[in-house]
């Protein structure tokens, strides 16, 4: 049987395998090696199709018989496949990238581009500025004569693109630039796709900048390499889907609103209607503290709350694919709304104050709701990607949510 697979040599954060068998190549699997193996495995006769990662992207160069335009215009290869006269090496990561940065309405012609990293992930980056008419190419590394201590002198760009694994997670957050101090700035791409919006983006975001992530590069350069594997055309015709199933299964659905609206019983509607897992944040707080909310309130006052809240959420955002049901105060502590984000669509719940639940909830029982509302109710619209009204039951405002997620053309970035 023919092998086909991914080669690398740690793999396990990698989404190759869902990807290729949603383009139909059910053979596809992991193939993780040491630098030692690398030559001999590729004198197998059985290799039908592979793909490379790092830290093998250029070393596969000299064991391939042939080298197609893709891979000699990159400078490195991400896709082998045999020919009559033995493995050739291409590079469809060119081609992924292009597609991602269409997609975004990111043009890099006759534009100022900045490359953030040198390693081999900014290849793809220079190729597709040459080739796409950029005026101006600049590559940002942390020791060249263009490096971060002196990247203000390049605060003309037109177009930043990051290459380094600068935000990935688990290190989440992390900011290397910030797009808002590149007043001509025109367009923002990052090559990560965990989380689904880096803090790079969410800056772009804030601006309203045409920005793409790197979940789009990813599935595009997979159907370029299936059609390579079959040497037929069809594979990229499936890109929009895919990409949206996979954007789906990893972004959260998360629920905010006033306490007592009835988050956590929602919340548990939608974990039994989609199967995914729960997370409650106020009951994630008490299982790291030993204490209930209230004893903590008494302790401490809401700064402690506030804090340890910050904490958890943090941790929650990190996730993909689940249910997050926040506390009704999240929205107080700005640095919530990029941990949640992040990897998540944000569903304001919105009940009649006088239909709120008050047991158990420190704040809702020592003041007034309405005023309360009224002051939290800008900081909700704020977070929020949808209002759902639990005006009926439960279930029925469950259904809603599953419905206009799985609906929704914009998940991810």
């Amino acid at each position: 049987m023919a092998v086909y697979g991914l080669i690398g040599r740690t793999l396990s954060h990698s989404w190759s395998v869902p990807i290729h068998k949603a383009l139909g190549c059910r053979e596809y699997r992991l193939i993780e090696l040491e630098p030692e193996e690398l030559e001999s495995f590729l004198t197998k006769e059985d290799i039908g199709g592979l793909n490379v990662t790092i830290p093998y992207k250029r070393d596969v160069m000299p064991l391939c018989v042939e080298l197609a335009d893709s891979a000699r215009r990159v400078g490195s290869v991400n896709t082998i496949v045999p020919s009559p006269r033995g493995l050739c090496g291409h590079n469809t990561d060119l081609f992924g990238f292009q597609y991602a940065l269409r997609r975004a309405g990111i043009s890099l012609s006759g534009r100022k581009v900045l490359i953030l990293g040198s390693g081999g992930a900014s290849l793809a980056a220079k190729a597709a500025a040459e080739i796409e008419g950029a005026r101006d190419i600049i590559v940002i590394s942390r020791s060249g004569p263009d490096n971060y201590q002196n990247i203000s002198r390049h605060r003309d760009a037109d177009v930043l693109i990051n290459t380094t694994p600068v935000g990935m997670s688990p290190n989440n957050g992390v900011l290397l630039v910030d797009p808002k101090d590149f007043p001509h700035c025109a367009g923002v791409a990052d090559m990560i796709y965990n989380p689904l919006r880096t803090a790079f983006l969410m800056r772009a975001e804030a601006l309203a900048l045409p920005c793409t992530g790197g979940l789009p590069m990813l599935v595009a350069q997979a159907a370029a390499a299936e059609e390579l594997f079959t040497g037929e055309k069809g594979a990229c015709d499936k890109i929009e889907a895919i990409l949206r199933d996979l954007r789906q299964g990893m972004e959260n659905i998360v629920l905010i609103g006033m306490p007592g609206c009835g988050k956590t019983t929602i919340g548990k509607e939608l974990a039994e209607l989609t199967g995914r897992p729960l997370i409650d944040i106020d009951g994630e707080i008490v299982k790291a503290t030993g204490c209930s909310i209230e004893d903590i309130f008494a302790r401490g006052g809401e700064t402690e709350f506030r804090k340890l809240e910050w904490e958890q959420t943090a941790l929650a955002g990190q996730k993909s694919g689940h249910i997050i049901v926040t506390g009704g105060g999240v929205v107080k502590t700005p640095g919530n709304y990029p941990a949640l984000h992040q990897n998540g669509r944000i569903y304001h719940i919105e009940r009649d104050t006088a239909l709120l639940e008050r047991e158990g909830r420190p704040l809702s029982l020592a003041g007034n709701l309405e005023t309360m509302y009224r002051e939290r109710r800008p900081l909700y619209e704020r977070f929020r990607d949808v209002a759902i009204q639990n005006n009926k039951t439960p279930r029925g405002a469950a259904e809603m949510i599953w419905r206009d997620f799985r609906e929704c053309e914009n998940t991810g970035d």
